[in-house]
C-alpha cells in the first residue's frame, strides 16, 4: 500500500514539475515576444522594459530558449535580450549553480545561429571551464563569426611564432599559411605576411582581401562648388566603353588602369593628375560563377556613389572623412555571369593637405570579409605585401 502511495507521490511531483516546466518555457516565450515587438521610434517600449526585468529572472535552464531568439532579433532588442542573458549568467554562477553546458555547446556548434550570441556562448562556456578555448577553437578557424575566428587565428599566430623562433622554419611556414588562410583582420593578416615574407613567401594581399584591381576610368567631371554630386553625367547611363564626353575642361575618353597596391588603392592624382572640383567615375566588370549575396566594401575619403548593375547601391555626399579598410560596407548581389560595377568619385576644392587626397579602393566578399573574386579576375606580376 505504502508503495502504491509512493509511486502516486512520485508520479504526481514529476507531472508537476512538468507542468512548472511548461510554463516556465510560456513565460519566457511570452517575455521574448513583448521584448521583440518594440518598435524603432520606441513604441511599446515600456511593456518591453517590463518582459526584459522578468525575463531576466528566468534560470539557466531557459538560456537555450533564450539564446535562440537572438536569431532573428533587431539590433535594438538583440541588445536587450544579451543582457538578460548576461544577467541569468552571472547569476546562477555566482550562486555556484550549473549552467546547461551541453545544450550550450549544442547551440554553439550550429553555426547559423546569430554570430554575437554564439560569441556570447563560447564566452560563458569559458567562465565554467577555462580549457573550452584549447578544446574548440583548433576547429574554428572558419567560423562564420568574425570574433570567434579572431580568437581561432590568434592561437595558430602564437603557435606560428614559438616554432619561428624555435627554428622550425617549415613548420612555421605552414602555420603561418593557414592563419593567412583563415584571418580576416588587417592586424593577423599583417604578422601572418611579414613573417612568411621572411621565410621565403610571397603573398597577394590584394587576391587574399579580394580587391578589385582592374579598372576602366573616364574624368574628369564638373564639381565646381560641390553641385556635380546630384547630376547625371553621361557613364552613369552610357555603356559605351568607345564613347567620348564633354568633360569639366576639354572631351574626355575612357582609359584602363590596373593597381598593383596591395591594398586596391586606386590614386587618381597619380592615374588622371590632380584636380580640385572634379568627378570621375571607375568601371570595373566582375564575373560570378553564380548568383549569390556579396558585400562590396569601400573605402575613400571622397563623396560616391555606387552602381552594382545598373542599380544604385548607395551613396554618400560627405568630403574628407578620411579613409580606410572596410570603411563603407554595402550589402548587394551578383548575378551569375558579367556584373558592371560603377562608382562615381566626387572631389571637392578644399586646398588644405589633408584634402588633396582622390581616391578609392573596393573589394568583393562575403559577410565574414572572405574574398570573392572574379571569375576572370587579371593577375598581378608585382604582389605588394604591405601598405
Amino acid at each position: 500500500m505504502r508503495s502504491r502511495a509512493n509511486w502516486i507521490l512520485a508520479v504526481g511531483c514529476s507531472v508537476l514539475c512538468l507542468s512548472l516546466s511548461f510554463a516556465v518555457a510560456a513565460d519566457v516565450a511570452t517575455n521574448l515576444k513583448t521584448i521583440k515587438s518594440v518598435g524603432s521610434e520606441a513604441k511599446g517600449h515600456p511593456q518591453a522594459t517590463k518582459a526584459l526585468a522578468e525575463l531576466a529572472k528566468a534560470d539557466a535552464k531557459s538560456l537555450p530558449q533564450i539564446l535562440v531568439a537572438l536569431d532573428d532579433a533587431s539590433p535594438l532588442t538583440a541588445n536587450w535580450i544579451r543582457s538578460a542573458i548576461e544577467t541569468i549568467a552571472d547569476r546562477e554562477l555566482s550562486a555556484k549553480r550549473p549552467l546547461p553546458v551541453a545544450d550550450l555547446e549544442s547551440y554553439l556548434a550550429d553555426t547559423k545561429h546569430d554570430p554575437r550570441g554564439r560569441r556570447l556562448v563560447f564566452e560563458l562556456l569559458t567562465r565554467v571551464d577555462p580549457k573550452t578555448p584549447d578544446r574548440l577553437l583548433p576547429g574554428m578557424l572558419n567560423d562564420p563569426s568574425v570574433e570567434i575566428r579572431r580568437d581561432a587565428v590568434a592561437r595558430v599566430l602564437i603557435r606560428a611564432g614559438e616554432l619561428f623562433d624555435g627554428n622550425k622554419k617549415d613548420d612555421a611556414k605552414s602555420e603561418y599559411q593557414q592563419a593567412l588562410t583563415a584571418a580576416r583582420d588587417d592586424d593577423q593578416v599583417q604578422v601572418a605576411v611579414k613573417r612568411l615574407g621572411e621565410l621565403g613567401v610571397t603573398v597577394d594581399l590584394s587576391r587574399h582581401f579580394g580587391f578589385i584591381q582592374d579598372w576602366a576610368l573616364i574624368g574628369p567631371f564638373d564639381n565646381t562648388g560641390k553641385l556635380g554630386f546630384p547630376v547625371v553625367f553621361p557613364p552613369e547611363n552610357n555603356d559605351n566603353l568607345t564613347a567620348e564626353f564633354q568633360g569639366k575642361d576639354q572631351k574626355v575618353r575612357w582609359s584602363k588602369t590596373f593597381t598593383t597596391d596591395g591594398y586596391g588603392v586606386v590614386d587618381l592624382n597619380k592615374v588622371q593628375a590632380h584636380h580640385k572640383g572634379a568627378i570621375t567615375y571607375a568601371r570595373a566588370e566582375f564575373t560570378s560563377d553564380k548568383s549569390q549575396d556579396v558585400d562590396f566594401r569601400l573605402g575613400t575619403p571622397n563623396s560616391w556613389k555606387l552602381w552594382v548593375n545598373g542599380e544604385l547601391a548607395f551613396a554618400r555626399e560627405e568630403y574628407h572623412r578620411g579613409a580606410s579598410l572596410d570603411q563603407y560596407r554595402v550589402r548587394g548581389k551578383l548575378k551569375a555571369g558579367k556584373n558592371v560595377i560603377l562608382l562615381k568619385v566626387c572631389q571637392n576644392e578644399q586646398t588644405e593637405m589633408w584634402a588633396q587626397r582622390w581616391q578609392f579602393q573596393l573589394r568583393v566578399c562575403d559577410a565574414t570579409g572572405t574574398a570573392i573574386l572574379s571569375s576572370t579576375r587579371p593577375t598581378s606580376d608585382k604582389a605588394v605585401t604591405s601598405r
